[in-house]
């Protein structure tokens, strides 16, 4: 199962490199993160995670890969922050572009390693077996799907020391 996961991320990641383009309609952001954020309380009911999304925000995009940026983002805060640390997912038009945040109140990422995570296969502590990390994926997806959205996404910490994840896409016009 975890073979065939990892093969699946592969192909993706192949098929993002080739340029072929994705499925895109007008989507909305805000729905696409208030259906990730319900599903994440559900897989872990006892991590508080806001959602801040009071308006639709439109993007052109593929809704399921868009899903699958907010899900790898608050799947890294569960792998990456100590069970019940809150989190936030946020989304905002700011200078004309759509911006989705995910936050969290964990320990943040160690400043020599911000320039690395979304590397392919990289993971910040190598000592991680299989069965408490993954193969070091899923954040150089969000970077391919966003790349391949039109956007950008950054990570840094937080003035308070968690880390954040920003991702900016085009609105539909």
């Amino acid at each position: 199962k975890r073979m065939s996961v990892l093969v699946e991320d592969l192909l993706l990641l192949a098929r993002l490199d080739e340029h072929r383009p994705l499925q895109t309609l007008p989507t909305d952001l805000s729905a696409v993160a208030h259906d990730a954020v319900t599903d994440a309380r559900a897989v872990e009911p006892g991590r508080p995670i806001a959602l801040a999304a009071p308006t639709p925000v439109m993007v052109r995009g593929d809704a399921a890969r868009l899903r699958q940026v907010v899900d790898n983002l608050l799947r890294n805060v569960r792998v990456h922050t100590p069970a019940g640390t809150p989190a936030t997912v946020a989304v905002t038009v700011v200078d004309g572009s759509a911006r989705l945040s995910v936050t969290d109140s964990g320990p943040g990422i160690d400043p020599q390693h911000l320039g690395h995570v979304f590397d392919r296969f990289w993971r910040r502590d190598h000592s991680r077996t299989r069965a408490t990390g993954g193969a070091g994926l899923g954040l150089a997806i969000v970077a391919a799907l966003v790349e391949a959205h039109g956007g950008t996404v950054t990570a840094d910490n937080t003035p308070t020391g968690g880390a954040r994840f920003t991702v900016v896409l085009p609105l539909v016009s």
